[in-house]
């Protein structure tokens, strides 16, 4: 993102002066999917791309806000029944009403922002957008009083409260704790965390988009987090202990197999596995063994596709194209049916599997899939 770019939007749009400029990332998950409603662990890092706003308080109780990527104006206040129309607003807006519910004195201000996070890739712009907002006015009119796990915390009640999103933690946090050449381990249960070094010498991140995103009838998301609690319920039955699929194992799910539905067996088998390869994926990257990285990224996809159900047809055959050129690792990143693949390439793969992918994709579904680099980089932070 260009600072000059943004500086010069916010100077066109207001009184000709500067104000500070702060930047967020958009995030990359490279394991642990679905698991964070089952209390087990998430891996990710912060991304070289997301949002970056200049801001400027302006002595009033209103704020004054331009998106310069829809260029759009919108001008709100703080209080509760100001919330605005425009949705991109309403993160913004919400981020204040959360900040000021939490004893920050968040006061009226001008603000121009921009992003250069790839839309429809599931690299969370709105996390970033939140998360930019909310580390601004901590230190703006906070004096830096709020810590950062309450600055993503402030993130994800604006999701729930003002978009009306029940997601969970990861996404803000991975915004706002990112650390350059490390991806995070977070315990969805605790919320403890560790930094892991990423520094993959040889090697290379990068996401295939498959462009498509498949509308499906009822909420498969809902239907399979169901599916985990019912089989968590059971096997809590027979081992107390467990309060969630984080805390069983598999010869507790064979104990209970005739006694669920298989397609909940079969979601389960994919969680408990999941939780155990985001382990194995620290301590390999601990030894430097990407190989093995790349090992457990395919069996998470494999267990996506067949056992949790949540691919599609363009998601596999991405990851079978990564398969046939030799790709290190691939996944499908996300919540499903769409959206992209992850990829650890090694670097004298790296032209053909692109090439590969673009001839292969174009053929079969008649458009080229967007390629993006992933640079692992630092989270929210104030620039100048």
């Amino acid at each position: 993102m260009d600072i000059e770019f943004v500086r010069s939007r916010f100077i066109k749009h207001f009184d000709g002066t500067t104000g500070s400029i702060y930047a967020s990332p958009g995030r990359i998950n490279l394991i642990g999917e679905h698991t964070d409603y089952n209390n087990g662990f998430v891996f990710p890092g912060a991304v070289n791309k997301g949002i970056m706003a200049e801001i400027k308080p302006n002595g009033t109780d209103k704020v004054c806000a331009y998106s310069i990527d829809e260029k759009d104006y919108v001008e709100f206040g703080l209080n509760e029944e100001d919330c605005p129309r425009a949705s991109w607003a309403k993160y913004i807006f919400g981020v204040c009403r959360e900040m000021i519910k939490r004893g920050v004195p968040v006061k009226g201000f001008n603000t121009a922002f921009a992003g250069d996070v790839p839309l429809g890739a599931g690299m969370s712009s709105s996390a970033a957008l939140e998360s930019t907002y909310a580390y601004a006015l901590n230190d703006l009119f906070g004096d830096n009083k709020i810590d950062k796990f309450e600055l993503a915390k402030v993130g994800q009640a604006t999701e729930h409260n003002y978009v009306g999103v029940n997601c969970g933690i990861m996404d803000q946090f991975a915004s706002v704790f990112g650390k350059s050449g490390s991806l995070i381990r977070l315990d969805c249960r605790s919320l403890e965390y560790q930094y892991f070094p990423f520094k993959p010498v040889g090697y290379r991140l990068l996401l295939v988009n498959t462009c498509v995103k498949h509308e499906l009838a009822g909420s498969p998301y809902n239907e399979r987090r169901l599916s985990c609690e019912h089989v968590a319920e059971v096997i809590k039955s027979k081992h107390p202990e467990v309060e969630s699929l984080r805390d069983a194992n598999f010869d507790m799910l064979e104990e209970v197999k005739a006694e669920v539905k298989p397609e909940d067996y079969n979601r389960a088998k994919y969680v408990i596995g999941e939780v155990q390869r985001v382990l194995d994926v620290c301590e390999a990257l601990e030894a430097g063994d990407y190989e093995t990285v790349g090992k457990k990224m395919y069996e998470t996809h494999f267990g996506l596709s067949k056992d949790y159900q949540v691919s599609c047809e363009e998601l596999d055959f991405l990851v079978d194209v990564a398969i046939d050129c030799g790709v290190t690792g691939s996944r499908m990143m996300g919540g499903g049916f769409g959206g992209c693949t992850i990829n650890l390439v090694k670097e004298e793969l790296y032209d053909i599997f692109v090439e590969k992918a673009k001839e292969r994709y174009k053929e079969q579904y008649g458009k080229l899939p967007l390629i993006y680099d992933v640079v692992i980089g630092d989270g929210s932070r104030k620039i100048c």
